[in-house]
């Protein structure tokens, strides 16, 4: 089965992402104990998520991100480059509007969207700092990010718990839910590869995002970036 390498060719990573389409939800839930829907929560509410607002989901895979934020009444996009996760998500997802996309690349216009997120995709892409350039360009000044993405405890034994959970035991999850497990050795290595959540924010104010700020959830887990595009 498809899996990619860290390199993170977008062909690859596109490839894994369309083998695990079907199960990508379910394996979410269950090596999260059903987190993910409180983190979605939380996006949205840092996002201000007001009825009206244009809201980018970029790499929104299969779309249950993007219809939380809907539930808020913003118009969503969801912008994906898995055509098999688009696929599913068009299924799962009727109402939202799914687009096939190139994060380095995005097919809108300048200012197109009052807040842009992204949730667990930005270490897949072969170019974080364009991704980043690329969600302030199509963002209206003044608008808002979000970024959701894995992190790691600081402080021992959680950290050492941690790395025990991605190294032996979400591989094993990965063989009895997902349709393609070996995507989650890759996926135990990009998260050991993924820089501290200073070194993004970092990163996101030199693509010209301003009050970057982040916390940490889950004991560590996860780190939930945002900021603001200036006026």
């Amino acid at each position: 089965m498809p899996r990619a390498q860290l390199d993170r060719q977008p062909r690859d990573v596109a490839r894994m992402f369309d083998a695990v389409a079907d199960s990508y939800d379910r394996t979410n839930a269950v090596m999260t104990g059903g987190q993910e829907r409180r983190w979605r929560r939380i996006v949205a509410d840092t996002l201000a998520i007001s009825a009206g607002d244009r809201v980018l989901d970029l790499a929104a895979g299969t779309g249950a991100s993007s219809a939380s934020l809907q539930e808020r009444g913003a118009s969503v996009v969801a912008c994906d480059f898995s055509q098999g996760m688009l696929a599913v998500g068009r299924r799962r997802q009727p109402t939202v509007r799914f687009v096939a996309g190139d994060a380095l690349h995005l097919p809108f216009a300048d200012a197109a969207f009052d807040a842009v997120t992204i949730s667990f995709g930005l270490r897949n892409f072969v170019d974080v700092d364009g991704a980043l350039n690329e969600l302030a360009r199509v963002t209206k000044p003044g608008g808002r990010i979000a970024i959701l993405e894995t992190s790691a405890p600081r402080r021992q034994p959680m950290r050492a718990g941690h790395h025990f959970y991605v190294r032996r035991v979400m591989p094993r999850i990965a063989k009895l839910v997902a349709t393609n497990s070996e995507a989650y050795e890759y996926l135990a290595e990009s998260m050991a590869a993924w820089p501290t959540p200073d070194a993004l924010a970092d990163r996101m104010t030199a693509a010209g995002w301003e009050r970057v700020e982040w916390r940490q959830l889950l004991l560590g887990a996860v780190a939930l970036h945002s900021g603001l595009r200036p006026r």
